[in-house]
């Protein structure tokens, strides 16, 4: 099922870098979120999409915006990849049932067996105002966060 902007953004519980429960739901009502689904952690585009991101967080923060990435990894890699980087930020670990959070927001490339790169912008409704998805070799530009930051 695609989701589209208008929709109710489809509730998860993963599991975070640091072994814990993050439910999308939790936020419901409190605080915007933005998932960032990326294809596979330690990979190039990956890594420096991220440090873009880690680097100008204060983007999110100061717009009240929970950012959580999300990739088919599992949590022990995601530790390491949040550790590794100095990521400030929720890395969640879509691993099993694999990649079933990425397929469920349609961003799954099933002949890669992982994500491709797609960002949802979801109010405090838990209503999703922005989506971009791009392919998984093309980073998505910090401008685009920006611009669907300020839809909220």
């Amino acid at each position: 099922m695609t989701i589209n902007v208008g929709d109710l953004a489809p509730d998860f519980s993963l599991t975070n870098q640091h072994g814990e429960t993050v439910a999308l739901s939790a936020f419901r009502g409190k605080k915007a979120v933005t998932l960032v689904f990326y294809p596979l952690s330690f990979s190039g585009t990956c890594t420096g999409e991220l440090c873009e991101l880690r680097d100008n967080l204060e983007v999110f923060q100061s717009a009240d915006v929970e950012l959580l990435a999300i990739s088919v990894d599992s949590k022990f890699i995601q530790a390491k990849f949040a550790e590794s980087e100095g990521y400030k930020f929720q890395v969640l670990a879509d691993f099993w049932p694999h990649g079933a959070v990425t397929q469920a927001y349609d961003v799954f490339l099933e002949d890669r067996g992982h994500g491709t790169r797609g960002t949802f912008v979801i109010n405090k409704d838990g209503v999703v105002v922005a989506k971009f998805v791009t392919s998984p070799g093309e980073a998505r530009d910090l401008n685009s966060y920006r611009k669907a930051l300020e839809l909220l």
